[in-house]
């Protein structure tokens, strides 16, 4: 069984408050709400010594990696002076500690400025910063920007980065929604790439329980999570090249807000967030995977 807990440092967490469902106390705890002005974090990851959370907003929002200690109190705002926040939908480290910015937010599924951006994020004191490496990428398989309707599987808002290389997981957009989603490899380095399909698959439910929004990957990197607005998904079975005979668990969260971001804190637990609506969310929750 999987059990939320909210943990005491980090994420911000936005309901609809149209739409949520009330929290079950023994599932959902909210302890900790994190600073007013990240409204629309989408993405969030650990510093490499996990004293700092670093956070990112999505489009319309500055070109600033958010650092939070783990009261979840607001301890740097970092500007990333030569780049531009097209749509920031995603954050993660790689085991050395590097951190990417996934700039490859595509609503529209017609974008041809798709992005991996490597920053120089050492120290939380950081005032600004610049980009190290820009991975640039298109997909295998899009000829239409954008495509049919019936066809918009090219938006993505979750990433991980695995042995030199990074792996999206695609949202579904399509008219006709039907929970597929597709899995792409890119190499971890500088250059203009053609992101290689390495898996098409589907998960249950509709768009709340099966559109992805954040990815997570745990330290023994044999676990990859998803994350949508009412579940989790846990990936296993997969290869650096295949992911298409991977086992998928769905996890109810027994909540519904709009979830925009998953982290590992260890290898059973889990650090969701949402975004802030009015007077919802903007919470971060502990979730033990037991």
């Amino acid at each position: 069984m999987l059990r939320i807990v909210i943990v005491s440092a980090f994420f911000l967490l936005s309901c609809n408050p149209k739409a949520q469902d009330s929290p079950k106390t023994d599932d959902l705890e909210i302890e900790f709400s994190l600073p007013k002005k990240l409204k629309e974090v989408s993405g969030i990851t650990l510093s490499k010594d996990k004293n700092t959370i670093w956070a990112i907003e999505d489009q319309g929002n500055k070109n600033v990696v958010y650092g939070l200690d783990l009261k979840g109190n607001l301890t740097s705002d970092v500007l990333v002076e030569n780049t531009e926040n097209h749509d920031w939908e995603d954050i993660t480290a790689d085991s050395a500690g590097n951190i990417y910015i996934g700039d490859f937010g595509n609503n529209d599924n017609d974008r041809r400025n798709l992005s991996i951006l490597k920053v120089d994020l050492k120290d939380a004191s950081q005032k600004s910063t610049t980009v190290i490496q820009t991975t640039k990428f298109h997909y295998e398989g899009q000829t239409e920007f954008p495509p049919k309707k019936s066809n918009w599987l090219y938006d993505c808002e979750a990433f991980v980065e695995l042995e030199g290389n990074f792996y999206l997981f695609t949202k579904n957009r399509s008219k006709g929604f039907d929970g597929t989603f597709l899995v792409f490899k890119i190499p971890n380095r500088e250059g203009d790439f053609e992101a290689k399909l390495v898996g098409r698959l589907k998960l249950n439910g509709g768009y709340n329980d099966a559109a992805i929004t954040s990815a997570a990957i745990n330290q023994t990197k044999n676990e990859i999570v998803l994350l949508n607005h009412k579940n989790v998904q846990i990936l296993t079975g997969f290869t650096s090249d295949d992911f298409s005979k991977a086992k998928i668990q769905k996890i109810p969260l027994h909540h519904f807000s709009q979830k925009e971001a998953v982290v590992f804190l260890d290898d059973k637990t889990l650090l969701i967030a949402d975004e802030k609506d009015k007077k919802e969310g903007g919470n971060v929750y502990q979730f033990k995977l037991k």
